[in-house]
């Protein structure tokens, strides 16, 4: 428990400085929302000025920041500037196809990652475990677009498996149209949590306690899931912040590259049409599950390793 109320003390203020630091970086750049949102029509000086003064935008920085954020505290994201509706429920709208794609993809992550390294560890040396590498080595290398090009061309466009857009209705079809996303923004992240898995995997196999256990008569299998494979698992947990975060931000680009309406591909038509209140509310939306993210790691990590909890509550 103490340990987090150290985080949310910690997260509140970093929340603060990050969502400044977006609010300042998006009103220097360079470029002017109101000519975005008009695009190429022509208007009077009197409209253009209605327009700012209705998004504050002739306001000093800090008047603008502190007026977005006084209406965050109640709750209030603001309003579009080219959709002219509420950032929240805009955000509401899209948030679960991002949500149900970075569960499938942290399902398969997490979940064959594991298991590949597994193997590839209780088989070292052998070719299944040259294999397993050869994947991880493609996995991090080939860039999250192009593995999501490939599969849409091989699986969607030549094999007809699988829809080539859209993001489905219900949770069936959902997942049948989120299939080759899900599996495209995985295997770039599954070769790392492979590789974890493998090498903490191999060094727990060295330790003196399996030697002794193989001596009592006990199966592989036990060995292997009941033992080894529990105390592998912290390096794993360890990194499962960073996973998790790198499937949420891999999004954007899936997103784009299948034509999904997620918060990734809303966050970057907002930054290229300079939609100052959306950006805010999505990378508010990015920063607050991130932290959020490694709260939660923080706890799983003490209930694996207690002597984690035990030295911090020494502390």
């Amino acid at each position: 428990m103490v340990v987090v109320m150290r985080r949310i003390a910690v997260a509140i203020p970093l929340l603060l400085v990050i969502s400044f630091g977006v609010f300042a970086l998006v009103h220097i750049a360079p470029g002017d929302p109101v000519r975005s949102l008009l695009g190429a029509r022509t208007s009077d000086p009197v409209t253009l000025a209605a327009i700012r003064a209705r998004y504050h935008l002739d306001d000093p920085l800090l008047v603008q920041y502190g007026k977005w954020l006084s209406q965050v505290i109640r709750g209030d994201l603001g309003v579009s500037i080219q959709g002219n509706q509420a950032v929240t429920s805009i955000i509401a709208g899209r948030l679960g196809v991002t949500a149900f794609l970075s569960l499938m993809s942290t399902i398969l992550v997490l979940g064959l990652g594991i298991l590949l390294g597994a193997v590839a560890a209780f088989r070292h040396g052998t070719w299944l475990d040259r294999l397993v590498v050869a994947f991880g080595v493609f996995g991090v290398s080939a860039p999250t677009f192009v593995t999501g090009i490939f599969l849409l061309y091989v699986f969607g466009v030549m094999l007809h498996w699988f829809p080539i857009f859209g993001p489905g209705s219900g949770f069936l079809d959902r997942a049948w149209h989120l299939t080759l996303p899900a599996i495209a923004l995985a295997i770039s992240v599954m070769a790392i949590v492979v590789k974890i898995t493998r090498a903490a995997m191999i060094e727990e196999l060295s330790r003196d306690y399996v030697m002794f256990a193989r001596a009592r008569g006990l199966s592989s299998r036990r060995i292997l899931f009941a033992y080894v494979l529990r105390n592998s698992l912290i390096p794993v947990i360890t990194a499962a912040g960073l996973i998790v975060v790198g499937i949420v931000a891999g999004a954007i680009y899936v997103e784009v590259t299948f034509s999904l309406p997620g918060l990734g591909a809303l966050t970057i038509d907002a930054i290229l049409k300079r939609d100052i209140p959306m950006i805010q509310g999505t990378t508010l939306l990015f920063a607050a599950f991130v932290v959020l993210t490694n709260l939660l790691v923080d706890v799983i990590y003490a209930l694996i390793d207690p002597r984690i909890r035990f030295c911090r509550v020494a502390s």
